[in-house]
């Protein structure tokens, strides 16, 4: 997990900075159009930094104590959402995406699990891929079984979207490998909570993948039980 904090740090300094550049080349044409919209721009660009540094330095202590100290919409919703897609790209740029990806939805993980929410077991949504081994899939369709959870085979991002806004859950746990997590993430978390546990790949992308059941089954027991 501190991969992704790293990473992170790393992206939240190129942000600005980029923007601190824009700013300084500008700088002289904004002045030809009031003489103080530089300065205005400039205080902006400081308050900006000082609130994402601060709100970093909060959710990284939130992780290290193991105690929700921000609001979800601050912690594992919108922003945090935003800083993963960011982090992603900056470490994309250096060969790490997949490294650094795998990281970030650990942090999200645990974020997500400081909440202690409890939903009914119908009201829980387990999605997993075609890819999984018989073995793992027979051992996903146990623990679904024990706690009475339904199950979805989702054999494509778009098809997996469209089951939660059919089925309306109130939480979902999904299984999958970083970078279709990372989306998923991007384009459901914001709206309904989810826990999401990356796969094994043995055999190479999209074949017998395989996971940790023993996870799976203390994140489905946390949610129902």
């Amino acid at each position: 997990p501190m991969l992704f904090f790293g990473w992170s740090a790393l992206a939240l300094v190129a942000g600005p900075g980029l923007v601190a550049l824009g700013l300084y080349l500008f700088g002289p044409r904004l002045a030809d159009l009031h003489a103080t919209l530089p300065r205005v721009l400039w205080m902006a660009l400081a308050g900006a930094a000082v609130l994402l540094w601060s709100w970093w330095g909060v959710l990284v202590l939130s992780y290290a104590t193991g105690r929700a100290l921000l609001p979800e919409r601050l912690a594992e919703r919108g922003p945090f959402l935003r800083l993963m897609r960011l982090t992603s790209r900056v470490a994309g740029r250096f060969g790490r995406r997949d490294w650094v990806e795998n990281a970030s939805v650990k942090v999200y993980n645990a974020l997500a699990l400081l909440r202690g929410r409890k939903v009914g077991t119908g009201e829980l949504l387990l999605l997993i891929p075609r890819c999984l081994s018989k073995e793992t899939l027979d051992g996903v369709l146990g623990i679904a079984g024990r706690y009475g959870v339904p199950v979805f085979v989702a054999t494509r991002g778009q098809l997996a979207r469209r089951v939660i806004r059919e089925r309306r859950p109130r939480a979902v746990v999904a299984v999958a490998c970083e970078r279709d997590m990372v989306s998923g993430l991007h384009d459901v978390a914001g709206k309904v909570p989810v826990l999401g546990l990356t796969m094994t790949l043995p055999s190479g992308p999209c074949k017998d993948a395989v996971l940790n059941l023993g996870q799976l089954e203390e994140w489905v027991r946390a949610y129902v039980v």
